[in-house]
């Protein structure tokens, strides 16, 4: 207790090298390495984004309200609900979380086989519609304080929203012009966990404050994946679109 949690930190530091040279280790794509060749590298691109394409940014940040702030509920509002309203032990919830965090070890990169199949926008907007939809019945099933149905409840959560995780990184990047993407992307990734992520816990801790509810919880979860609905709806798509130019 007194250093043993530590360890984990320390040992990230292998992470840290091992991301590090795989990073270093990875080539620019084709499609950059032209607009490097033809020498259309923004020089600001912050700004230029920012002028060209705001609506993208707004889309994207907004797509992500259904990913974002289920995911905060499910990872660390979590233990306030399962502690105070359930009764379940701390250490069961961890356990639930890494039985979670495991099998997302599959669900994720499947799920990102699936956009590449099916689309980025038709997985996103299932994964947001399932998530919105099942956030009433992952309550329901918490509040039980059965261990199998906490489980289960955790799994499909987490089924859910990785058919949002999957496919994020390349919805957001192919929403915008080749030399702007990157920070087009970033800046509307980091804006939902602003606005959208950061806040959850303490939104869905207030209100079960007020009503006492998980079910209400559920609806603010619902709000959000429509708003993520709707935002994808209107994000350009990537289906047979020519990224080798701008489009702006």
């Amino acid at each position: 207790m007194s250093w043993g949690w530590r360890v984990p930190f320390w040992l990230s530091l292998i992470m840290v090298g091992i991301g590090l040279w795989i990073r270093l280790g990875i080539l620019e794509t084709p499609i950059f390495q032209r607009v490097i060749a033809e020498e259309r590298v923004a020089r600001a691109p912050v700004v230029e984004v920012l002028k060209r394409q705001p609506k993208e940014v707004m889309l994207t940040a907004l797509a992500r309200m259904g990913q974002m702030a289920p995911v905060y509920v499910y990872n660390a509002f979590v233990f306030t609900y399962g502690m105070k309203v359930v009764g379940a032990s701390r250490d069961f919830l961890l356990i639930v979380l890494l039985i979670g965090s495991f099998f997302s070890f599959f669900t994720i990169p499947f799920s990102g086989y699936l956009s590449d199949r099916l689309g980025r926008q038709h997985v996103y907007i299932f994964g947001a519609a399932a998530t919105g939809l099942f956030a009433f019945a992952y309550f329901a099933m918490l509040d039980t304080a059965m261990p199998g149905l906490i489980i289960l409840a955790t799994l499909i959560a987490f089924a859910f929203h990785d058919l949002m995780w999957g496919p994020l990184a390349a919805l957001t990047a192919e929403s915008f012009t080749p030399r702007l993407r990157y920070s087009g992307a970033s800046i509307g990734f980091q804006l939902a966990a602003v606005f959208a992520g950061g806040p959850a816990p303490m939104i869905a801790t207030a209100i079960l404050a007020s009503t006492g509810s998980g079910q209400m919880i559920a609806l603010y979860i619902f709000g959000c994946a429509i708003v993520s609905v709707a935002a994808t709806a209107f994000l350009p798509s990537g289906t047979d679109r020519d990224f080798t130019r701008d489009h702006v």
